[in-house]
């Protein structure tokens, strides 16, 4: 029992290392191609078409009614204290620099990571990179970077449309439903708010937009296992690329903190 239990702790942990060996050697493969021509503009466009483009009707959807929520939500605590006007410096704080970068990675993810995934994966067990290795075209060159670099253009400004539309819900619904004064709303935020804070999120967006687009990419561009395999890396590109935004936020919320 004790024997069986230690066989699985390694292989567990060798599975690991050698899954992470991996992922690190494919990026820092892609990295060095990223600055090697030629440069494909017009596949680059279609991607950020996707991925920014695509992506704005559920990143409306998203920051709209997740500015409704965060100010119902503070109404109730602000009101007992009788400070509901600095309601909108607080939703504003929240929303740039935690709500809207991870929320937005997660509907991109949801959204764009799960369709890279399944498509490099349909291609790989279809034979389709194999054709293109064959024809003399790197696969990563042209299938991974396109993608990556699409996901770390879009991200920051998916970020930033999902700021603006979830604060003027946040504005919306506390000026006229919870009946607080606009002008102090709008004073407070204009005097206590910095550029500063933006700058965390659209970072983050950046940091995030490389992390979930490079596993994405990674897990799509080696499934094995015909179509129960496509399936399969869509689910785990998702739930990884998932975890590793939350991770990576930590790691960056406490640095900005320090820093």
């Amino acid at each position: 029992m004790i024997n069986k239990l230690l066989y699985n702790i390694g292989k567990i942990t060798l599975d690991l290392i050698s899954g992470l060996g991996k992922f690190t050697l494919f990026q820092l493969e892609v990295i060095k191609l990223m600055f090697k021509p030629p440069f494909r503009i017009k596949e680059l466009f279609n991607q950020l078409t996707f991925m920014g483009y695509g992506s704005l009707g559920v990143i409306f959807l998203t920051s709209f009614f997740t500015g409704l929520v965060e100010a119902v939500q503070l109404y109730n605590g602000f009101h007992k204290f009788g400070v509901e006007d600095f309601m909108g410096y607080t939703i504003f704080i929240s929303i740039v620099k935690e709500l809207g970068p991870v929320f937005a990675s997660l509907m991109v993810i949801s959204r764009g990571i799960s369709a890279y995934a399944a498509e490099l994966g349909s291609m790989r067990v279809t034979e389709q990179i194999d054709a293109l290795e064959v024809m003399a075209v790197n696969s990563k060159h042209y299938l991974v970077i396109p993608r990556i670099l699409a996901t770390i253009i879009s991200l920051p400004l998916l970020i930033l449309f999902f700021d603006a539309v979830a604060n003027i819900g946040a504005y919306l619904i506390s000026v006229y439903s919870l009946d607080v004064n606009g002008y102090a709303y709008l004073e407070n935020l204009r005097q206590l708010a910095e550029f500063r804070d933006i700058n965390e999120g659209i970072i983050k967006g950046i940091v995030f937009g490389y992390i979930i687009s490079a596993i994405g990419t990674y897990i799509g561009y080696y499934t094995r296992g015909g179509a129960k395999g496509v399936g399969q890396s869509t689910t785990k590109a998702v739930v990884f690329a998932s975890i590793s935004v939350f991770v990576a936020d930590y790691v960056l919320s406490a640095f900005f903190l320090v820093f």
